[in-house]
């Protein structure tokens, strides 16, 4: 099954929210902050099953820039400082499609580790 491919993608900075659309059709919101818990830079994966950091304290993270990398992908510079990790087109579209069962561990996560989202402006 081929990778479906970003078609469009545009930064909604007052919301903090991208919009992403593929060429299968499916077209999805992501927060900053969702793409920023879960980039896929070692920095918060870690180098291998277990090392993963639990990002806390995102809930205002914007996106400053979103940079092509060659056809494939792009790297997204958090407001934060963030900017490593590459969000390939298979990556975002797997962010996309899982984001409701992702965003639940994620919060279930923070919870386990005595950490409590800080409401934003838009909760």
């Amino acid at each position: 099954m081929p990778v479906p491919h970003v078609t469009e993608l545009k930064l909604h900075q007052k919301s903090k929210v991208l919009e992403v659309a593929f060429d299968d059709g499916g077209r999805y919101d992501l927060t900053c902050e969702y793409l920023r818990v879960f980039s896929p830079s070692a920095e918060v994966r870690g180098h291998g099953p277990g090392q993963e950091v639990l990002q806390v304290g995102k809930e205002n993270v914007n996106i400053d820039a979103i940079e092509p990398v060659g056809n494939y992908g792009v790297k997204l510079v958090f407001d934060d400082g963030h900017n490593t990790g590459i969000y390939s087109w298979g990556f975002l579209h797997e962010l996309a499609v899982n984001q409701a069962e992702n965003w639940e561990t994620y919060v279930s996560r923070l919870r386990q580790a005595g950490h409590q989202r800080r409401p934003t402006t838009r909760d």
